[in-house]
């Protein structure tokens, strides 16, 4: 089994550590307004060995916290939580990771796993045993903002890929307009579904149905979960999805796009850098952005629990949207129809069925 380093170690933490007066806390406090500047959100874990002390007694919330409760202040622009007991690093990360990029940790200087800054104190001629894993040393003459903002701008870059990533294939029962489920449908010897699922191979660590449709005897080994309760539409099995696996992004896409292609799955996830919590594709500045078939951080599950339909998430400010090449973009035409469906069976190739004139595509 793994251990927390391991695990941490994957994770987008950075531990910026040193003895006392070595300028930790300075550090900090000047690189993250850098860093939120360039568009991502930062959490700061502070460790004190000292104890902590950020109430006063008798005011009515340390009277509250002293009678066992957990206690959330608020005030203008500002909230305050205070809960008894302690969080470890790694769950305090996970929990802080849910709505924000990055988390910088002001000590744990004894700590294994996660990236870890050295700052060097005066005096202090060489690392100490406890820096032996940083990936630098930093003395205080050095420009330690400039060369710590672009290290982590760099580091969290690459941490951005490492958050596994599934895909979901959004099935359902019976279309009206169809007249008949249109995952089972088949074009080149596939299912509808498993022209999809093909799609995200070698792009996704998994692949899962969603939705309550019968699973095409292709895709029978593919896990599948049902819909969210009290839910309708293709955002319950968004929610299922990302409520089954939360620590992973998911790419969707609806069964009825057969004509999808590893390679728009290509150029969407290649889209992915740190700040965007999603990525969807526009076919034309006056069109909307397509969010069936899109990229969805962990970090936007807690607002895909709060919309009624997932076109609601492309106003996000966190959502980011890219025009699609032409060529890539013919492969989201949506299959709602029989007519649609005639065309596609008309069609010499499924790749180059937008060409063909049966159908408009």
């Amino acid at each position: 089994m793994e251990d927390a380093g391991s695990r941490l170690e994957r994770l987008p933490v950075a531990l910026v550590a040193g003895h006392s007066g070595s300028g930790k806390t300075t550090l900090i406090e000047r690189l993250v307004p850098r860093l939120i500047a360039g568009g991502l959100r930062v959490a700061v874990v502070k460790h004190d060995a000292h104890g902590l002390n950020l109430d006063h007694p008798g005011k009515d919330s340390d009277r509250f916290f002293r009678a066992g409760a957990a206690v959330l202040a608020g005030g203008p622009g500002e909230t305050f939580l205070r809960m008894p007991g302690t969080w470890d690093l790694e769950d305090a990360a996970r929990r802080l990771l849910r709505s924000n990029d990055l988390v910088l940790v002001e000590g744990h200087k004894n700590t294994r796993g996660p990236l870890k800054i050295w700052l060097r104190g005066g005096g202090e001629d060489a690392p100490p045993p406890e820096a032996g894993d940083a990936v630098m040393c930093l003395d205080r003459n050095e420009p330690r903002v400039a060369i710590v903002h672009r290290f982590l701008l760099e580091w969290l870059a690459r941490q951005w890929l490492r958050t596994p990533v599934r895909a979901g294939v959004l099935i359902g029962g019976k279309s009206s307009r169809m007249g008949s489920p249109k995952h089972l449908l088949r074009h080149g010897g596939k299912s509808w579904a498993a022209r999809v699922a093909a799609a995200f191979a070698g792009h996704a660590d998994s692949i899962v149905l969603l939705g309550a449709g019968d699973a095409p005897p292709e895709l029978g080994e593919c896990p599948r979960l049902p819909d969210v309760p009290g839910c309708a539409g293709p955002i319950a099995g968004m929610r299922a999805a990302m409520r089954w696996d939360p620590d992973a992004s998911w790419i969707f896409a609806p069964c009825d796009m057969p004509l999808l292609t590893p390679e728009t799955v290509a150029w969407m996830l290649a889209r992915r850098k740190p700040g965007r919590w999603a990525v969807m594709p526009r076919q034309s500045r006056q069109e909307p952005a397509e969010p069936l078939f899109a990229w969805y951080d962990f970090r936007a599950a807690e607002l895909m629990e709060k919309v009624l339909a997932p076109r609601e998430l492309a106003g996000w400010s966190r959502s980011h949207t890219a025009l699609i090449p032409g060529a890539l973009g013919r492969a989201l035409k949506n299959m709602n129809t029989p007519h649609d469906a005639e065309g596609l069976r008309g069609a010499q190739d499924g790749r180059n069925a937008p060409a063909a004139a049966a159908g408009g595509f």
